[in-house]
């Protein structure tokens, strides 16, 4: 195990694209970090870079007490698992696993253990001798883990190994990843643009956007506190709501005013976000704290409700007022009597709520 260090890494290409932009980032000894992020922003280069897969332009990164900017990726201490598996189509489960091994001349004893001692991690046992083609995705996928862990590395890289599964398929995969990673205690780096991987697997998750960090943290520091638009946007399920407005001063109280929307903040919220009175800014809530049980504490908003979706123990309620769109994220108890079409009263419950500063969209609001 070994904790990974990045300092000041960039990518730049050939044709002077610049695709990574001096990231920072240590990576704890026996830490699962998540790098999420929408497609193209540079998640899975930097795993590469960490690999050795990908020469690096500038920075340093270092594994354990070793900087590797310079040792190829065999000599690297690493690990990886691929989207696409990358089995050999001609061996059984048992060979796959033992390739790498064998490469290294380890001793057949040696291998028949370490091969046989992952596959009972893995619940592999039955199908050793058994090709590829013979196996399901999701046991194509442990073969391809297997094949990482007989090699005992310091560090596991994943590159969105999931993705090729079906959904159920998915949701056990990550059980098991997470279960293998407790079992393991090894240092492990997984890539993913589903934010649902990220939120459930991840000891910290590293947000990533056009080569950038946006914010490292834990996932559910992520999710309450957002330190920007981005993150905000990017972290929960149905994403939250986020529209441009301004801060305004009514008789000494503070208000979001969008559109012919004001909503009162509360106290506390309004000391926070004080100077930006008068300033534009972007306003930020979850679907979750808006509903349609009356409260005095709530702002209140009066729309028209377009589409309801029914999801089984809560329902998503989109709603328009004055061509502002929200959603709202209702309990199945309470969404059972709205009806499409019909106008509604909604309640924002500002002490949740998030403002961001409309330039910099940093959230001033913490």
């Amino acid at each position: 195990m070994a904790n990974v260090v990045l300092k000041g890494i960039e990518k730049v290409y050939p044709n002077g694209f610049k695709a990574v932009h001096g990231i920072d980032l240590e990576i704890n000894d026996g830490e699962f970090m998540v790098f999420v992020g929408p497609s193209g922003c540079a998640k899975s280069t930097t795993l590469r870079m960490i690999a050795g897969l990908e020469e690096i332009s500038g920075g340093t990164i270092a594994i354990g007490d070793k900087v590797v900017n310079n040792i190829p990726p065999k000599d690297r201490g690493i690990a990886m698992v691929f989207q696409n598996y990358a089995l050999y189509p001609h061996m059984t489960v048992y060979e796959n696993m033992a390739f790498s091994l064998k490469i290294k001349k380890t001793s057949k004893e040696e291998i028949d253990k370490k091969v046989k001692e992952a596959a009972k991690i893995l619940d592999l046992e039955e199908v050793l001798k058994r090709k590829p083609k013979e196996l399901s995705g999701g046991q194509r996928q442990r073969v391809a883990v297997g094949r990482a862990i007989v090699r005992d590395p310091e560090v596991f890289l994943f590159d969105e190994p999931l993705s090729n599964l079906d959904a159920k398929l998915r949701v056990h995969m990550r059980v098991q990843l997470s279960q293998l990673h407790k079992k393991l205690k090894s240092t492990m780096i997984y890539v993913t643009h589903d934010q649902v991987e990220a939120m459930t697997m991840g000891d910290r998750i590293c947000v990533m956007n056009f080569g950038k960090i946006m914010q490292v943290d834990t996932p559910l520091n992520l999710y309450h506190y957002p330190a920007n638009k981005f993150t905000a946007g990017f972290i929960g399920s149905p994403a939250m709501n986020i529209v441009e407005g301004e801060l305004i001063n009514k008789n000494g109280d503070l208000s979001v005013k969008i559109g012919g929307i004001e909503l009162k903040l509360p106290k506390q919220k309004a000391d926070k976000v004080k100077n930006h009175v008068g300033k534009r800014i972007w306003f930020g809530i979850r679907p979750e704290h808006i509903n349609v049980r009356e409260s005095e504490a709530a702002a209140q908003v009066n729309g028209n409700i377009e589409v309801i979706e029914h999801m089984g123990n809560e329902s998503y309620v989109y709603a328009v007022k004055d061509g502002i769109q929200f959603t709202a994220k209702i309990d199945s108890t309470d969404s059972r009597y709205l009806v499409s079409g019909k106008e509604q009263k909604f309640m924002f419950h500002m002490e949740n709520c998030h403002i961001f500063d409309f330039d910099s969209e940093v959230n001033i609001s913490l």
